[in-house]
C-alpha cells in the first residue's frame, strides 16, 4: 500500500512543514492495512493541502494520500472538477468566519464521478455524477470519501465546469433576489461587481423573470468589452464607477424605474454608487468587499430616504432549516443552465497545472476568469 509521498509541484514557493500531517497519513495507512481483507478502499488520492494559514502561494502543497475506507453508508467519489473561489483563498489564509483547522485539503465545491458504494448505500451507482451538498470542505482531491446523505445525484447533461460551480455563486445570486422583497416583472435591481460570477447570474436570473439590471463596473482597460459582454448576457445598462461623478446618477436611468434592490460586493465608492440608485425605502444586500474598504451611509439616506442595509453568506444559509431546499434550487439552475438560459466565463485548468491557475485566481495575472480545476 502506498504511503503518503511529498510531491512537491512547485518547489520555490518556499518551505512548509508537513511532518504532523504526514505523521497521521502513515498512522491511517497502517491502520487501514488490516482491513483489507475485510473492507472496501478508495484508490489513492492526490490533494491540495496546507499545514498552515497563510499565503495559499506559499502554505499550499499537492501530496499523495494513502487509501480511505469506504463503510457500507460511504461513497467513494472520482473528483471531476472544482474551482478555486475567493472564499477558498480566504480560508486558507485563515481570515474566512468558518474553515476547517489545518492540515487541511483546500477546495468547497466541485463535482465527482460515483466510483464505488458501501453496502448499505441505495440510489447511488459507479458513474453517476453528484455534488457535494451542502458544500463541504476538501474538493481539491482526487478520490473523496463521504457518507451519501452529503452527495446529490445531479444530471450528467451539463458541462462539468457548471456543475463543479453551481452551489456557491450561482445560489446565491438567486437566493439574494428571492430573499429579501419581493421583485415582479418590469421591476430593476442595480449592482455592482457586475462582471463577478455572481454578478452575471444576477443579471441573467434578473432577465429570465423579466427584471431589468443596471450594473456598476470598475474603469479598465477594454471597459467597452466588458460592456458589451454584459449586455449579451442581458444587462440593461452597464456603467463604469466614473460616469457617475456627478450629483444626479438617476439621470441614466431613462425608461427604467427606480431600482427597489440593490447588491454589493466590492464596497468603498462602488457601494455608495449603489446607495444613490435605490428608491425611496430601498434595500441594499452586501455579499462581499473586493475593495477591502467599508460602506459608508450618509446621515441623509437613512433618515430621508429609509433604505436599509442587509447581509448575505450562503454558508449560514445553508446551515438553516432552509439547507433542505438548496438541492432542488440547484437542480433548477442547472436547469437553466442546460436550456443556454445560464453562463458564465470560466477556464479549465489541469490538476498538474494547479498552482498557475491560483496565481490566476490570487489577481497576479491580471484579471482572469474562474479557474476550475479539471482532475
Amino acid at each position: 500500500m502506498a504511503l503518503l509521498r511529498f510531491v512537491d509541484m512547485k518547489a520555490h514557493r518556499g518551505p512548509c512543514s508537513l511532518f504532523s500531517f504526514t505523521r497521521r497519513l502513515v498512522h491511517r495507512a497502517q491502520a487501514l492495512s488490516t482491513l483489507v481483507s475485510s473492507s472496501a478502499l478508495s484508490p489513492p488520492s492526490k490533494a491540495v493541502v496546507y499545514e498552515l494559514h497563510g499565503p495559499p502561494d506559499t502554505v499550499t502543497r499537492v501530496i499523495d494520500l494513502p487509501p480511505a475506507e469506504v463503510k457500507e453508508n460511504d461513497v467513494c467519489v472520482k473528483m471531476l472538477a472544482a474551482p478555486i473561489n475567493p472564499s477558498d483563498i480566504n480560508r486558507i489564509e485563515g481570515v474566512y468566519p468558518v474553515r476547517p483547522q489545518p492540515p487541511a485539503v483546500g477546495g468547497y465545491e466541485g463535482v465527482g464521478e460515483v466510483h464505488s458504494v458501501g453496502s448499505a448505500v441505495r440510489g447511488l451507482s459507479p458513474g453517476d455524477w453528484v455534488i457535494p451538498s451542502p458544500p463541504s470542505f476538501g474538493t481539491w482531491q482526487t478520490y473523496i470519501v463521504k457518507d451519501q446523505i452529503a452527495w446529490h445525484k445531479i444530471n450528467k447533461d451539463v458541462p462539468m465546469e457548471y456543475a463543479a460551480t453551481v452551489t456557491v455563486n450561482p445560489l446565491t445570486a438567486l437566493r439574494m433576489l428571492e430573499d429579501y422583497i419581493t421583485l415582479n416583472s418590469g421591476d430593476s435591481i442595480v449592482q455592482n461587481g457586475a462582471t463577478s460570477m455572481v454578478g452575471q447570474c444576477i443579471v441573467q436570473l434578473a432577465q429570465y423573470r423579466g427584471i431589468h439590471s443596471i450594473n456598476i463596473i470598475r474603469d479598465r482597460a477594454g471597459s467597452d468589452e466588458v460592456k458589451e459582454r454584459l449586455k449579451n448576457l442581458g444587462a440593461d445598462e452597464v456603467f463604469t464607477e466614473s460616469q457617475f461623478e456627478v450629483k444626479n446618477v438617476k439621470s441614466f436611468l431613462g425608461n427604467i424605474p427606480e431600482p427597489a434592490l440593490g447588491f454589493n460586493c466590492v464596497g468603498g465608492n462602488a457601494a455608495s454608487l449603489v446607495l444613490k440608485f435605490l428608491r425611496q425605502g430601498g434595500t441594499m444586500v452586501t455579499y462581499g468587499g473586493m475593495s477591502k474598504k467599508p460602506v459608508t451611509v450618509s446621515t441623509s439616506s437613512f433618515i430621508f430616504k429609509e433604505l436599509s442595509l442587509r447581509g448575505f453568506w450562503l454558508q449560514r444559509w445553508l446551515s438553516t432549516e432552509k439547507a433542505g431546499q438548496s438541492r432542488e434550487m440547484i437542480d433548477r439552475l442547472l436547469g437553466l443552465v442546460r436550456d443556454g438560459k445560464l453562463k458564465y466565463e470560466m477556464e479549465l485548468v489541469p490538476f498538474n497545472n494547479f498552482h498557475t491557475a491560483l496565481d490566476k485566481a490570487l489577481g497576479k495575472l491580471g484579471s482572469q476568469p474562474k479557474q476550475v480545476i479539471k482532475f
